[in-house]
């Protein structure tokens, strides 16, 4: 579907996520993530970048575990913390994926994504059209019950910073892993929160598409490397 269509139902308030394009599980177990290896920190920052092309190929599983532990996931067992920073440690921020099957949300103590509808979000978390084909979108949102030690003008900063921080840690597995990714702030947030059923108390901040770079962007890639000195 393409931005003006998008617009256009969003106007009328007819902007509706899809069918499932298949019946998806309850939950997804995730391996666990491979925390040793990836290239050189400096190398990762060098290559991170937005893209905007992706392959429709869905990721495999344990790339999405690898994928969502470094967005979110719990890095100091003892302590629970996580791999992103939280103010006061409220965690007011979760992620949820919409994939074809059903839209899910993470769930970092358990490493593993426990669905929440059974349908395909992923057409409502942008305007844009590629959202509708990538293989995933993560979808960041504030709870703001988890925030009662936070003033109350200062919740909608602090979290917004703290999905900043998992949103860079997702850019930065994607220049490590070789994958594309785009961080987005366009969508129609009545549709969007009507799809996902957030209750008054959540809100949305922040959307990310993740895939496999399109043709276009492995061929620019390809012709680097065979342009590169020996």
């Amino acid at each position: 579907m393409n931005t003006l269509t998008k617009l256009a139902l969003g106007l009328m308030g007819q902007l509706r996520p899809q069918p499932a394009l298949d019946e998806g599980a309850p939950t997804i177990e995730l391996p666990a993530p491979r925390t040793e290896g990836g290239q050189p920190l400096m190398q990762v920052l060098a290559r991170r970048r937005s893209q905007r092309e992706f392959a429709p190929q869905s990721l495999p599983r344990p790339v999405l575990a690898d994928l969502l532990w470094a967005a979110t996931g719990v890095n100091r067992p003892k302590l629970g913390g996580r791999t992103a920073p939280s103010a006061m440690n409220a965690q007011e921020v979760s992620v949820y994926v919409a994939l074809p099957e059903g839209l899910y949300l993470y769930e970092p103590g358990a490493h593993l994504l426990r669905q929440v509808a059974a349908s395909d979000v992923r057409r409502v978390t942008g305007y844009q059209d590629f959202v509708d084909r990538a293989p995933l979108d993560l979808i960041y949102v504030a709870d703001h019950a988890r925030m009662k030690l936070v003033p109350a003008d200062r919740r909608e900063a602090y979290a917004f910073a703290a999905a900043g921080a998992m949103a860079q840690n997702v850019y930065l597995y994607c220049a490590s892993a070789g994958l594309a990714t785009v961080i987005r702030a366009w969508f129609d947030a009545r549709a969007l929160t009507q799809a996902m059923q957030l209750p008054a108390d959540q809100h949305l901040l922040l959307a990310q598409t993740v895939g496999r770079p399109g043709k276009a962007a492995r061929a620019v890639a390809a012709g680097r490397a065979s342009t590169a000195p020996a």
